[in-house]
């Protein structure tokens, strides 16, 4: 398997060099050559296995040539093995045929954890074969910075750093970031908002002395191999559902894209989907693009929502490759015109063939409260705000009612108490095996936006390069 940039500059990789690169050298981002097909069969034979048996099946052919079949299964059977339900993803009825999948079942209580608990331990395979370490850094504006955190924490050969916005993440996300004492861990706390964290990330892959003195790496959406595990859950819902023999549709609360990208990367392996539905906040950019075509940037308002507070959301890139007929110089032009502009459209065309896959949906934080109020009401379900935001959208866009909808549940309610207490009048626990949060001591450095600041802090801490 061969994986080539969305710029169309950097040379082609296999999938190790791709884990470890995370943004390609032209600025691009990764993506495979050419997609591979599950057949009905293939879908079919997932038909009762576990998660991590249909995980295997899927990843397998994403690091063909790369990671042996016993390693990878050995690194997915230890990876699911330490969630805290049995069934990894489990799904709930919340209506009729409308589906609840919670991916909120790992370690630090988000979806990311059902990628990066796997990422780590790959990160550590291919470096341990190589005898090298790398200087993993990221942007979050919220449960990425603590997912990637769990799964790099006291790893040999990573150093990591996390970058997250000043005020723009939960109480809970913030303590799942910086009350981990691992001397690897490095949490940023920056004056500036999530938009401006992942500039400064992108910055320091484009300083090119820079990244080669420090080998950096990537763990959020930027790295393709986080985005090829999320296809995982798209899978093992479907076949629960009845896939291969029937449709089934998506809704996914979505901030800088990668989730539902992962789902449209589903859809581009065979999977038999018949929507995918984009739920987005009052900081609306993308619900703009699926219903105008253009993609306009406008300020980012702090929300009850802020994993989805972000108006520069990198992973459509990868889809706008797609839509540009693989053309990389297009694409380059695009995105550069998008920056120095901050406005950009794709035509008539472009756009109707994209809205045959995706429709998109919107709600503020009064219709957020609302929806987990009602929610609750009627099913006995807490979820979060970001959770409340797919569960509308799959309300709102309904297709054909005899396909499935599938809502998905990104973060556990306790993640977000204030808001969930706001509209049930309940405040949710945090699960026991971190219920001490709150009683632990923070370990962060503030740091301004800047770039010449955040290098020097890097070149301050981390490890020399092997």
């Amino acid at each position: 398997m061969k994986y080539v940039s969305t710029r169309g500059e950097a040379p082609e990789l296999a999938f190790d060099d791709v884990l470890l690169a995370g943004l390609a050298r032209d600025g691009g981002l990764y993506v495979p050559s050419e997609w591979p097909q599950f057949s009905a069969k293939d879908i079919a034979a997932m038909a009762g296995h576990d998660y991590a048996g249909i995980a295997y099946r899927v990843i397998r052919p994403f690091v063909a040539g790369t990671i042996p079949d016993d390693d990878l299964e050995a690194m997915v059977r230890e990876t699911y093995a330490g969630f805290g339900h049995d069934a990894v993803a489990p799904l709930k009825q919340i209506g009729a045929n409308h589906w609840l999948l919670e991916l909120f079942h790992g370690p630090t209580l988000a979806f990311k954890d059902l990628a990066l608990q796997l990422v780590g331990r790959m990160f550590d395979f291919v470096l341990t074969a190589r005898g090298d370490r790398v200087t993993i850094v990221g942007a979050t504006s919220g449960d990425t910075g603590s997912a990637a955190i769990e799964a790099c924490r006291d790893r040999d050969n990573v150093d990591i750093y996390i970058l997250f916005p000043v005020g723009r993440v939960s109480p809970v996300q913030q303590r799942q970031m910086t009350t981990v004492d691992s001397p690897n861990v490095h949490a940023l706390a920056v004056d500036g908002t999530f938009d401006d964290c992942q500039d400064l990330v992108k910055a320091m892959f484009n300083d090119a002395p820079f990244r080669d003195a420090h080998n950096l790496s990537a763990v959020n959406s930027i790295n393709w191999a986080r985005v090829m595990v999320q296809i995982v859950y798209y899978f093992a819902a479907a076949v629960c559902l009845g896939a291969p023999g029937r449709q089934v549709s998506f809704a996914v609360p979505t901030g800088n894209f990668g989730n539902v990208l992962a789902g449209w990367a589903a859809w581009k392996c065979g999977l038999p989907v018949e929507k995918l539905v984009v739920g987005t906040n009052s900081n609306d950019i993308l619900f703009r693009f699926f219903e105008t075509g253009e993609m306009k940037i406008e300020a980012v308002n702090p929300s009850l929502s802020p994993s989805m507070d972000i108006q520069v959301s990198s992973n459509f890139e990868r889809l706008l490759f797609d839509m540009l007929g693989g053309d990389g110089a297009a694409v380059r032009a695009w995105v550069d015109n998008f920056r120095s502009t901050g406005a950009v459209r794709v035509d008539d065309a472009r756009l109707a063939a994209a809205k045959k896959m995706f429709a998109a949906a919107r709600l503020d934080d009064d219709g957020t409260r609302r929806v987990i109020g009602d929610l609750y009401k009627t099913t006995g379900e807490l979820v979060d705000p970001h959770s409340a935001i797919g569960v509308d959208a799959g309300r709102q866009c309904r297709g054909d009612p005899t396909v499935p909808m599938i809502s998905l549940a990104t973060a556990h309610p306790a993640k977000f108490p204030d808001a969930v207490e706001q509209a049930t009048g309940i405040r949710p626990d945090l699960p026991a095996r971190i219920s001490d949060l709150f009683d632990r001591d923070e370990r962060f450095d503030e740091i301004e936006s800047d770039l010449d600041a955040v290098q020097d802090f890097i070149r301050r801490t981390a490890a020399t390069k092997s």
